[in-house]
């Protein structure tokens, strides 16, 4: 259950937008409006906002509403330093008349600029910025001349390097700072958690008092809502002291920390925090009547705009406490729900509703989004009650409520899903599907957390037999790609928008672009770590001027760089990012079939695709068992403990049952194809599906074996998948889709390999894996893992293999393998495979430490750590058909913050670190492991020595598979700790040599 809280304003898609902070800028979602403090000199009804666009580094331009201005004066008086010449524009919308336009110069940026202005009913609307987002400009005149919000496509160049957060992070920054907690509000009422968190982060930053403590309130009950419960734990303790002697603070932590509860499934325990008493003078109707309003006080109140309560004004403290009160009976109502009271939570939510319309009149608009809440909850009391018309009514007022003062959200969409599930559940199958296939096919595309829940009916309605299995897959597979998916997904389809045309000069100037991006977020993140600082560090202060300079200049560069993108029609095309069944079906070859999981709320679905037929099923394993399964079998594949990695005797029972879980559907099916690409999910992004055992036979001739005192460790003869089929790793259909139509590298060279560093003492040993032992103090890695590099045999046979020049010249180890050598080589580009055999360090040096993926290398100059960091790799410049990593777990996720070190959105998904990483220097396909690659019995050389041993026109799949094959044949290396570890994260289909 996801829930929000708080009294703020509404945005409408029939409401005057000169109420609101903000707008969007026509309906593709890619530019908005944000409000910016009164100018000097500006009149009372004047008003002026920044453009912030998606991709952009800082705002594109500006819009302005005057009353009493002279359109004659306008491009002088708004754009005093700018160089302009009269100019037709597209920026000057028709309804603005003749009005005037001018192409301008920025005198300190450079860039082209267009302006706009025309006259309409006494007022002067006029709009700049940087010539590639004149749409911009023209909607957004248009917009605040009709005072509505209009219809329209904005074309931008677009990298899509950012993601709805990011996005809401750069309008955060944009936004002026009186309007953040408003608009923090909004985003948070209307479902958009991730977004909001953004927005309440920078009033946080930002604010004083008490809206600083109500902002990290809400952040706190954001990470609950966002499943982060330890997060909120943290984040309520922390102003817990700060919120006794404000009636409305007190009432905030009170609620939000018994949605935190109910959110982790505990309805006993809201029910007691709920019932626990105000601290003292905060409660009592008396006391809050002759509360004065201190200055703290009349500022939080004034981000309560007038707008969001139609013309009676801004919020007293009384009334904001009488609605929290209200929500605090919602909440008694939904506690006592779930623990399976009816009568007793009716009682509650009827209380909730008296309450909350008894405010104004119920004219508060800014609760509609809780008022909407009761009334679903309404609508399942009187299901239960059998009242089928009461619960049509209320679910129909909910709907309305929302679709007025929230259109085009994830609340909505919540409204809309639990409207289909009723219909589902009653038996009314056709307008059930209608009601869903209508919310999937309207939502905006941004994936929400939400869906795991929501979508759960939905799918099995498509699964249960009653839906034509072609349709139903087509359904299925269109609606589960709105779920949340790994980083690595969207760093592919930067990738894939680079290559579309190949290596020309666009596309160079787009990876500037990108990087560009990246460093602008690096830097503000650094900003952001000084800023607590400078407030008493003199010497923090003076670096943060300098820092702030620095990001001022990277950003104009930013801007100009994206101007000049918009030169190329390619980077101006917009992709939601979804593939339909039918266009991955005309990817896929006659012998190939595709299998994309979606893990929901509960529930596991399958689709399975080949050129010529689909089907979807439902798994006979929730996510909750799925996950136990697969770290059970892991356990027996590679544990690491006290530095040492160990490897049992496999559960070869536990891999067939999970065969059967995932696949006994199709299992006919994948018996015919040659090639399988399989799109995991949930905890199957942690383990290859290579290993897992096709039949019974195999598990009955182990068993036997074992009972006859055989070797618990040979599994020669099991019939794994991976033994007759080629298995490719997708993340998305589109990534997979992408990546087999992206052109190959136009590199002069064929191979380049990295390893075998130099040790810091003059002992050399072997770890038995390539993985590398934690120790250290204060985050740091011992120095001894230096001392055991792995050996370089494999790189100097895999370029044996390629028959590349000058094999010397092209492998790199010792001294000549560090670091700051990888990351100043400027010709990395001119090598099509990338190959690292050396220790990966994907955990952390102590358990209290932070994750930070790296590859360990030799140690270089001054500058030099030893290690080759996530955030370093993305900076590399790479043009590679295949990247190799012959090391530890590089198959691993990467943390939060190194994702932020990086300067990249999203991550935390298995495949999200190095392999990542790889794919965002410009890596087509990555082979990655999955657990510690071991040593002994030389398997690790002898896997990628007999991969690269493949006869020419081979596919990477089938090379892969064959050289596995070898092993599993072997009884010293059946075992699959030894030949499984290796994931191919692309498109095993693309050929292994030029």
């Amino acid at each position: 259950m996801l829930l929000t809280a708080a009294p703020t304003p509404a945005q409408e898609s029939t409401r005057a937008i000169s109420y609101a902070d903000s707008f969007p800028i026509g309906s593709n979602g890619l530019c908005e409006a944000q409000i910016l403090p009164p100018e000097a000199g500006a009149g009372l009804f004047d008003r002026s906002y920044a453009i912030v666009c998606r991709d952009a580094a800082a705002p594109v331009g500006k819009l302005w509403v005057q009353r009493n201005a002279d359109l004659a004066e306008a491009t002088t008086r708004l754009l005093p330093d700018a160089d302009c010449q009269a100019a037709d524009s597209d920026a000057l919308p028709d309804l603005l008349g003749t009005g005037t336009s001018a192409a301008c110069t920025d005198p300190e940026m450079g860039t082209r600029r267009v302006f706009a202005a025309g006259e309409m009913d006494g007022r002067l609307y006029a709009g700049e910025a940087i010539t590639a987002y004149a749409d911009a400009v023209r909607l957004g005149l248009v917009a605040l001349a009709q005072d509505r919000l209009v219809e329209g496509n904005v074309e931008i160049p677009l990298t899509e390097s950012d993601d709805a957060v990011a996005f809401a992070r750069a309008q955060a920054r944009a936004l002026a700072e009186d309007a953040l907690l408003a608009e923090a509000y909004r985003r948070s009422n209307s479902g958009d958690f991730a977004e909001a968190a953004e927005f309440f982060a920078e009033t946080a930053a930002m604010a004083q008092g008490g809206d600083a403590v109500e902002a990290r309130l809400n952040a706190a009950l954001l990470q609950s809502n966002l499943g982060n419960y330890a997060e909120a734990a943290r984040g309520f303790s922390s102003v817990r002291g700060e919120v006794s002697g404000s009636p409305v603070l007190a009432r905030l932590l009170r609620n939000y920390e018994a949605i935190d509860a109910l959110n982790a499934d505990a309805p006993l325990v809201a029910l007691e925090i709920l019932d626990r008493p105000l601290p003292s003078g905060t409660g009592s109707r008396d006391a809050l009547e002759a509360l004065e309003i201190s200055d703290a006080l009349a500022s939080r109140l004034a981000a309560e705009q007038p707008g969001a309560l139609d013309t009676v004004g801004g919020l007293t403290v009384l009334e904001r406490a009488e609605l929290l009160d209200g929500q605090t009976e919602y909440l008694k109502a939904t506690a006592l729900n779930l623990l399976g009271r009816g009568s007793a939570a009716e009682s509650h939510l009827a209380a909730a509703n008296v309450k909350l319309a008894a405010v104004r009149n119920g004219s508060v608009r800014s609760i509609l989004w809780l008022r909407a809440q009761v009334l679903g909850e309404l609508a399942d009391l009187a299901e239960g009650r059998g009242d089928t018309g009461a619960v049509e009514a209320y679910h129909a007022q909910a709907i309305g409520l929302l679709e007025t003062n929230y259109p085009n959200s994830p609340a909505l969409l919540s409204s809309k899903a639990q409207w289909a599930a009723y219909l589902a559940r009653s038996g009314e199958t056709e307008r059930a599907l209608a009601t869903y296939r209508d919310l999937v096919g309207n939502v905006d595309g941004k994936p929400a957390a939400a869906l795991s829940r929501l979508l759960v009916p939905f799918f099995d309605l498509l699964t249960d037999g009653g839906v034509a299995q072609d349709e139903a897959a087509a359904d299925l597979f269109h609606a589960s790609q709105l779920l949340q998916r790994p980083g690595l997904a969207q760093t592919q389809a930067v990738l894939a928008r680079e290559l579309s045309g190949g290596s020309d000069e666009a596309s160079q100037l787009f990876r500037k672009a990108v990087n560009l991006r990246r460093s602008v977020e690096q830097l503000r993140n650094r900003i952001a770590l000084i800023e607590g600082q400078a407030e008493t560090d003199p010497m923090a202060a003076e670096q943060l001027l300098s820092q702030r300079a620095t990001l001022q200049g990277l950003e104009s560069e930013q801007l100009a760089l994206q101007d000049r993108l918009a030169q190329y029609p390619r980077f101006r095309a917009v992709s939601d990012g979804r593939v339909t069944l039918e266009e991955l079906q005309a990817t896929l070859g006659t012998d190939e079939g595709y299998l994309k999981l979606a893990t929901l709320e509960g529930a596991i679905f399958a689709v399975f695709a080949t050129a010529d037929s689909a089907r979807a099923y439902r798994l006979n394993i929730d996510p909750e068992a799925l996950e136990e399964e697969v770290d059970a079998l892991r356990a027996t594949i590679a544990y690491v403990e006290g530095g040492q990695t160990l490897t049992f005797p496999f559960d070869i029972e536990r891999s067939r049952a999970l065969y059967r879980s995932l696949f006994d559907p199709v299992d006919d099916q994948l018996a015919s194809l040659r090639h399988l690409v399989f799109e995991p999910d949930g905890a199957m992004l942690r383990l290859p599906a290579n290993l897992l055992v096709r039949d019974d036979d195999s598990v009955d001739r182990y068993v036997e074996r074992i009972t006859q005192g055989g070797d618990e460790y040979d599994f020669t003869g099991t019939n794994w998948l991976g033994r007759a089929v080629r298995i490719s790793t997708a993340v998305s259909p589109s990534a997979f889709r992408d990546a087999r139509n992206a052109p190959r590298s136009s590199a002069k060279h064929e191979y380049i390999g990295f390893g075998e560093n130099t040790p810091l003492t003059e002992a050399r040993g072997t770890t038995g894996t390539r993985s590398a032992l934690a120790g250290g103090a204060d985050c740091l890695w011992a120095p001894s893992i230096w001392d055991y590099p792995i050996r370089a045999d494999e790189l100097y046979t895999a370029a044996r293999s390629l028959g590349a020049a000058g094999v010397e010249e092209r492998i790199l180890t010792g001294d000549r393998f560090t670091d700051t050598a990888v990351s100043a080589m400027k010709d990395l580009d001119e090598y099509r495979i990338l190959h690292f055999a050396t220790h990966g360090l994907v955990t952390a040096p102590q358990p209290e430490c932070p994750p930070r993926p790296a590859l360990l290398t030799s140690f270089g100059d001054a500058q030099s750590d030893g290690l080759l960091s996530f955030a370093e790799i993305f900076d590399l410049e790479i043009d590679a058909d295949l990247v190799i990593l012959s090391a530890c777990d590089t198959a691993g996720a990467a943390t939060l913050g190194a994702s932020l070190e990086a300067g990249v959105a999203g991550g935390g998904f298995a495949l999200d670190g190095l392999v990542r990483a790889f794919v965002g220097a410009g890596g087509r396909t990555v082979i990655a492991s999955h657990w510690p690659v071991p040593d002994d019995y030389d398997a690790t050389t002898r896997l990628v020595d007999g991969f690269f041993a493949a006869d020419r026109g081979a596919e990477l799949a089938e090379a892969m598979r064959r050289s596995q094959q070898a092993l599993m044949d072997d009884s010293d290396t059946s075992h699959p700790f030894y030949w499984a570890a290796f994931a191919i994260v692309g498109d095993g289909a693309a050929p292994l040599h030029k």
